[in-house]
């Protein structure tokens, strides 16, 4: 046992800067450097040092997206290792970190290029998951589309072979990171296959001007039913 490997990551853990950014993103998002300096109350440099040091530690990990970098916890290891921690410690509260949108339309429900994403697409990617027609490796970089995704696209009016005559390089599935939820909403052809599929059938509407999506009232019928109740709820902000 490398006891100098266990000092040093107890003493990171132990700087209350780092505490409060590593239990901003003990819920599963992903955060920037910049949320993460507003939950330590730190400056944004301080905190990109104090990054840097656990990103060095494997306590975390960087996913760039566009032009935006984001930190989440490195592994559900580390999520384990706070969570005891955070059972010895006497109960603190713990801030929210506001991401995201401040227009609640563009939170519910909104395109990302081709795909669903926001509240909708992260429970539709969770839903899926829970079928099992979709696994994601355990980085969340990559996805696959598994044999269940026929029984678990059925009930929306979908073809599982709509996904193969698609055709392209575009892979059937790809892990996004949702701008607001800060966690995985579905990308590649599956996606683009869900969203359109969504608005042909009159369950969401454009706005003009906008990237948020309505949800009609059949919309809502179809995607409840589908999603079940208390996913359903999570979309509508119940």
């Amino acid at each position: 046992m490398n006891t100098n490997r266990i000092a040093h990551v107890a003493a990171l853990v132990g700087e209350p800067a780092r505490t409060a950014m590593l239990l901003a993103l003990m819920d599963g998002r992903a955060l920037t450097a910049r949320e993460l300096a507003e939950a330590a109350h730190i400056t944004p440099a301080t905190a990109s040092r104090h990054l840097g040091l656990l990103v060095e530690a494997a306590l975390l990990q960087v996913q760039q997206q566009g032009r935006h970098r984001y930190h989440r916890l490195a592994s559900a290891e580390v999520a384990r290792m706070l969570e005891g921690l955070m059972q010895l410690a006497a109960p603190q509260a713990t801030r929210r970190v506001a991401t995201g949108p401040a227009d609640a339309a563009l939170r519910t429900a909104r395109s990302c290029y081709d795909h669903l994403a926001g509240r909708l697409g992260v429970a539709i990617a969770s839903h899926l998951q829970e079928l099992g027609a979709v696994q994601v490796d355990a980085e969340g970089a990559s996805a696959r589309v598994t044999p269940r995704v026929e029984a678990a696209l059925r009930p929306l009016g979908i073809a599982a072979d709509a996904l193969t005559g698609q055709g392209g390089h575009r892979p059937a599935c790809r892990p996004c990171l949702d701008w607001s939820e800060r966690r995985m909403h579905l990308a590649g052809r599956m996606g683009s296959l869900i969203c359109r599929h969504a608005l042909d059938s009159g369950w969401l509407l454009r706005g003009a001007g906008t990237r948020a999506l309505a949800i009609t009232p059949a919309g809502a019928v179809a995607l409840r039913d589908w999603l079940g109740l208390a996913r359903w709820r999570e979309v509508a902000g119940d």
